[in-house]
């Protein structure tokens, strides 16, 4: 049986969020993976980043592919999972905290760098 998803507010003031578990707390869980204990993430918005992110590194070629164990690059791919970074960006403006808006900016930038390099359209 899958665990039960639990949303709570940033902020939530109500005595049934207070009753909640801490959104870091490991979640016990019968089964558990080849590898080891299943790993959760945690409930930030840096998980959401992360997972447009580390597909686009894996496309652009900059680091091996977990599925193939290989490097290969997709251009046009990465350059889609770029734009999704920047329209995550255009719709949480104004929204994020302070740190939460520098992780995005530096992600998004260091792609972006990478990926004129294996582009060919600047040249460092």
């Amino acid at each position: 049986m899958p665990p039960e998803l639990i949303f709570r507010p940033r902020n939530c003031k109500m005595k049934t969020c207070e009753a909640m578990p801490d959104d870091n707390a490991k979640i016990e869980d019968d089964a558990e993976t080849p590898g080891g204990p299943k790993f959760l993430p945690p409930l930030e918005f840096s998980s959401v980043v992360i997972l447009l992110y580390f597909p686009a590194l894996v496309q652009l070629g900059l680091v091996e592919d977990p599925a193939t164990g290989e490097r290969h690059e997709s251009l046009g791919l990465a350059k889609r999972n770029i734009d999704l970074l920047d329209l995550l960006k255009d719709r949480t403006k104004g929204n994020l905290e302070a740190e939460e808006q520098k992780f995005l900016d530096g992600i998004i930038d260091q792609l972006k760098l990478a990926y004129l390099k294996k582009a060919d359209i600047v040249k460092m």
